[in-house]
């Protein structure tokens, strides 16, 4: 995945670039380690920094989660546009799916701290603003070729992916089980004769 860089970051001196991702590195560590609960004085320590560096890029947490949140809506957003150039919509609808489940179930402790935090998703809209145009771009894309129930919006889609990460925290293995899940989550998006055949056979 790729994420598109700030101008305002770029314009900072190398030293302060790397001191700015030590930072955020750290800080997805610590959060999915100790949850929101987690301090910037934590943050410091693990990358390595003094504390005033940390304010200096991020002067609150709800910021600096806020970075966090920023990065994977931009990260999911050019994935989302990738799966544009697919042929078939079906495929890169599908794709993406899959691709965006298998980054949430590298670091679920991580994606559950940071759906908790108001503050941070009010700092991320306009990442996510770029998210749901990408996404809907797809979605409307794959109704046209008629494989995706014309009811559905891109606007939904937040709220599956954020109940299938759920389901990778479940404490059964049934419940962990979200390559399952997405599979029937899926299939209860596809439309058109392949889908209706699988669900008759």
């Amino acid at each position: 995945m790729t994420t598109q860089a700030d101008p305002g970051i770029r314009q900072l001196r190398a030293d302060a670039r790397r001191n700015r991702e030590r930072i955020l590195e750290a800080a997805a560590e610590v959060f999915a380690e100790q949850g929101a609960d987690a301090q910037m004085d934590d943050v410091a320590r693990r990358a390595g920094v003094g504390v005033g560096t940390v304010y200096r890029h991020f002067p609150n947490k709800d910021v600096l989660m806020g970075e966090l949140v920023t990065r994977k809506f931009r990260s999911f957003a050019d994935d989302a546009r990738a799966a544009l150039e697919e042929k078939d919509a079906w495929e890169g609808f599908s794709k993406l799916l899959h691709t965006t489940a298998a980054h949430m179930a590298e670091n679920v402790a991580l994606q559950d701290v940071l759906r908790t935090s108001s503050g941070a998703f009010e700092y991320a809209e306009p990442a996510r603003a770029e998210l749901n145009e990408a996404m809907d771009k797809l979605v409307k894309r794959a109704q046209r070729q008629g494989a995706l129930r014309k009811d559905f919006t891109a606007d939904e889609l937040g709220m599956l992916m954020s109940g299938l990460c759920a389901s990778m925290s479940g404490p059964l293995a049934a419940q962990s089980d979200w390559r399952r899940h997405l599979e029937i989550l899926l299939d209860g998006l596809h439309t058109g004769p392949a889908a209706r055949a699988r669900r008759t056979s």
